[in-house]
Order: C-alpha cells, then structure tokens, then sequence
C-alpha cells in the first residue's frame, strides 16, 4: 500500500446550540456533535468512499479537511505537514493540493460568470495564468478533459444540463492539479445515467493524473463501483474501516449489515430484508457517551450505552468498533 497522503486523527466538530428564547434567558445551552473524534487515512492513488445517511457529518467532515470550517479539536495532514497549524497565506499554498467538488451543480458555480471566468479564476489566485492567452488555453484544456468543446468557453452555467454543470465543476478542480479531490455526493442531484457518466469519468481523471479521492457518498451502489476502501459513517462516529469487497461481502458491524440489507434487490423472489434496526435514530445533540447505535442495536448489552466501543481488527485493513462482535 502507498504512504497516506491525508492523514486524519481525532478530528472533532462540536456546534453550541443556544435552543429556544427560555433556554437562552436561562443561560442553557446544548451541544451538537456533528463530528466526534474520528480518525482515517487516505493513501495516494486510492478513493476511500465516506459512507452514511443524512446528517451522520460526512459533508462536514469534508469541510474540515479543507478548513473552510475550522475543527474543534484533532488534527488534519496532507504528506505529514499539519494543516490546523497554517495561516491563511500557507492554507492557501495548501488548498492547490486539495480541492472540493460540491453536491448541487445548479448552486456552486457563479450563474453571473461565464466558463471562462470560472475557470480561469482558480489559476489567477494560485498565479497559473502567466496572461490571458495562457489562461484560455488552459481552459480549453481543461474543458477538453472532462468532455466538453471550445464552444461552451463563453457560455453560462444555465446554459448547461446538470451532468454538464458537474463535468465543469470537476475541471475547476482540476485546474490548479490538487493531489487529493474530495467529492461531496458529486453525482447525488444527477439522473443514474449521467450518474455512471461522471463516475466514469471520475475514474479515468484518477489514471490519468494519479489522483486520490474521498468520495463522500450516501448511494451504496455508487461507493461500491468508484471506492477501494470504505469507512461507515454513523452520527458523528466511524463504525467500521475496510476494504470494499471485504465491507460488501462480509459486513460486521450491525449498522452496516443493516446498510447493505437496506439496498433494494432487483430479484422478485427474494424475500424482503428483515429490519434489524428498530426505534428513531440517534441525535447528535448530547448524545451518548458510549455507542451511538446502542438504543436500535439488536446486540446492545448495558455497557454499550456508556462505554466507547473498541476498535478491533476483524481482517487485514478492516475495523470494526464495537463491544460485541
């Protein structure tokens, strides 16, 4: 396996709630904890695919790598330099190797500019455009990447489908050649046919430029087509780490298990998953101390609810915390 290009550790996200106007004149307060003391590696070359249901803090997650919101607690690397110790004018220096492709291409690109200025902004800031002739050729370039002609440079986002919004969106993170690209659910607001499009597309831009991905994803399907490894995500917490064949076929944690038999089967004479989960999920507001998972987990035992769970080894690079398994 290659060495880690991002290196995350204990990484904490925790938002003050002020509540309603009573709590507020009473001084009570509540605490969010959107993400909570997690820790991952991402090694050059692969795609880790960050897997979970809506508001687990995968979105978040992402952001704090980036630093466009500033963590709480633990610590973020890029080739071993910490990126919670840089400045502005260094975390700048930084983000050329690391870039962001939103969820919505209706919403991340600027509808008031056109595809050259999109584009072309990037290598303005990161000083890559010597003079304009050298920033349209490399525009040009770059929308040649992602399948896109010299006809759309002048053109405005509404002028473009959603699949195409997307393919311009990964060229402006291509344009400043990042090492790691963190995909935020980049193929979530697309038709299934322009979803397999753009994850192809995503795969042929990674052998071509040797990139690294986190893959932040909720489609299951989706994951298991584009990722090497997968880390499952649940209110705040990893719950299991491992190989993507590995957590596919021989899931252990039960939130996962419950993942995979949620996934709809094509096959009529399947019988329907069993509901192995049971009961409202977890808050991420003042939640447990130990599992969170404790309260819907058919294998809880009374220590779950207070003890953080173990890491354990179940195979060659897979992790599971739990008490039970």
């Amino acid at each position: 396996m290659n060495a880690p290009l991002l290196e995350v550790e204990n990484l904490t996200k925790h938002f003050t709630l002020n509540g309603d106007f009573v709590s507020r004149i009473a001084g009570k307060t509540q605490t969010l904890k959107a993400v909570d003391d997690i820790s991952f590696k991402v090694y050059e070359g692969e795609t880790l695919g960050l897997v979970g249901e809506s508001g687990c803090g995968k979105s978040t997650t992402g952001r704090l790598i980036t630093r466009l919101i500033e963590p709480t607690s633990g610590d973020v690397r890029i080739r071993g330099e910490d990126l919670l110790a840089f400045d502005n004018n260094q975390m700048q220096t930084a983000r050329r190797n690391m870039q962001l492709v939103f969820q919505d291409p209706y919403s991340s690109l600027n509808p008031r500019k056109t595809i050259m200025q999109i584009l072309g902004r990037p290598l303005e800031v990161h000083g890559l455009a010597p003079d304009w002739h050298g920033k349209r050729e490399r525009v040009l370039e770059l929308l040649n990447l992602v399948g896109l002609g010299s006809e759309h440079i002048d053109r405005y986002p509404h002028e473009f489908s959603g699949g195409q919004r997307q393919r311009i969106a990964i060229a402006r993170a291509l344009a400043v050649n990042p090492d790691l690209v963190i995909g935020d659910e980049p193929v979530s607001a697309l038709d299934v046919s322009v979803q397999a499009q753009i994850l192809n597309l995503f795969r042929e831009l990674q052998e071509k430029f040797k990139l690294t991905y986190l893959f932040i994803a909720h489609d299951l399907s989706v994951v298991r087509h584009i990722s090497d490894r997968v880390a499952v995500m649940y209110v705040g917490k990893i719950v299991e780490t491992g190989p993507v064949e590995e957590i596919f076929s021989r899931p252990q944690h039960p939130y996962t298990k419950a993942l995979m038999d949620a996934v709809p089967e094509a096959d009529p004479n399947k019988p329907p998953p069993k509901l192995t989960l049971k009961g409202e999920i977890a808050t991420p507001i003042n939640p447990p101390s130990g599992c969170r998972l404790c309260k819907r987990c058919p294998i809880a035992t009374p220590n779950c609810e207070t003890d953080p769970p173990p890491l354990k080894e179940m195979a060659p690079n897979h992790f599971v915390a739990c008490h039970n398994i």
